[in-house]
């Protein structure tokens, strides 16, 4: 982003030097090789660091060398708290300007920029922000921090349910350029435009725009920020891509091994026959099915379970349906939950599953009765 943002800017003739903490240098502008000499003459510093720690190292080797009319406008990704500190350390000197887009948003000035800074001061440095794309004002960093966090949130989002649906149609036996088809029409057709290369596997699209890692930090600074659990990390913490690799291979992921999900179908073909020898095979000898029935709580050991069931199906069971919802696989223990209609009630399980040598069984099981 760092080299992108250089690039745009000497493009629209601003006089740019660059340094990297890398060492790396950039064909599109001048390089310095110490941060003080990038810095020493600019009227305007910005910055395009992977993190808060990353930014305050970086502005406090160069404090001494700004000038006191610079303004330093951070386009990082930090958390609220980050933010507001550095605001507070630069006073009206500073911009907080995370963005939404990435590589080519930047090539094409087509950023949204969430900029956060005293009236004046943005005035002062709206040029420089509008040849990299659209300026959105905000009251403060931390709030301009926060949104940003939230925005990179629905990303991950967007691109777990991408996931699920080349998943689904895996399964389904659909080639994947026509089901990219189909799905570019509709509301993830914006990702998958982007990220055709990547989804596709081509050679040409071996360079990360955004990097899962980065992703995966946001979420973790959402998650810490708000208190608030973020499912989404633990899909991009879950992806066996490494992490400099593109968010876009989070979403080409195969579905969970079939071994995972064989305990859970010996769990509904005990409930379709009635017979218990399924339950057997679903669970493990010391596992326990708890909730709430009949206003009390429950808690059966596994043979207590088992002898709910006579080894006859439900008078009923044509018109029975279960299927499951989700399942999360995190080494060597799993969580999935089930929804099974059963005449007049839904019942919502969640499953513990464990791995014993290369079996899978479900650990314990937990269950919501509702109308």
């Amino acid at each position: 982003m760092g080299e992108a943002i250089a690039a745009r800017l000497a493009a629209q003739d601003h006089d740019v030097v660059g340094w990297t903490r890398s060492g790396r240098a950039s064909d599109a502008v001048k390089t310095a090789t110490d941060p003080g000499e990038a810095v020493a003459g600019a009227d305007v510093v910005v910055l395009a660091l992977f993190d808060g720690p990353a930014c305050r190292q970086v502005l406090d080797g160069v404090r001494d060398a700004l000038r006191p009319e610079t303004v330093v406008v951070n386009t990082g990704t930090v958390a609220p708290a980050e933010a507001a500190e550095l605001a507070r350390l630069l006073g009206p000197s500073y911009v907080h300007a995370p963005v939404l887009g990435s590589v080519p948003a930047v090539a094409a000035g087509a950023l949204k920029i969430l900029a956060a800074a005293g009236p004046g001061t943005l005035d002062r440095v709206r040029p420089v922000l509008e040849a990299l794309g659209t300026v959105r004002p905000l009251d403060d960093a931390s709030t301009a921090a926060a949104l940003k966090l939230v925005a990179n949130n629905s990303l991950a989002g967007s691109v777990l349910a991408l996931r699920d649906a080349l998943q689904q149609a895996d399964a389904l036996g659909l080639p994947r350029a026509e089901a990219l088809d189909i799905l570019e029409l509709g509301q993830l057709g914006g990702l998958v435009a982007r990220k055709r290369p990547f989804l596709l596997d081509e050679p040409a699209a071996s360079a990360a725009e955004f990097t899962i890692g980065a992703l995966a930090k946001d979420m973790a600074l959402l998650g810490d920020a708000s208190g608030l659990p973020v499912r989404n990390a633990a899909g991009l913490t879950g992806t066996p891509a490494g992490p400099e690799a593109d968010i876009a291979l989070a979403a080409t992921v195969p579905a969970v091994d079939d071994a995972v999900l064989e305990p859970l179908r010996a769990y509904v073909r005990g409930h379709a026959t009635g017979d218990p020898a399924h339950f057997r095979d679903a669970f493990l000898p010391t596992a326990h099915v708890e909730g709430v029935r009949d206003s009390a709580f429950v808690s059966w050991p596994l043979d207590e379970y088992c002898a709910l069931f006579k080894g006859s199906p439900a008078p009923d069971e044509p018109t029975r349906s279960r299927r499951v919802d989700s399942v999360e696989v995190h080494g060597t223990v799993a969580t999935a939950t089930m929804t099974l209609v059963h005449g007049p009630d839904t019942f919502t399980d969640i499953f513990l599953l464990v791995r014993t040598d290369t079996t899978w069984r479900i650990a314990n099981k937990a269950y919501h009765r509702h109308a």
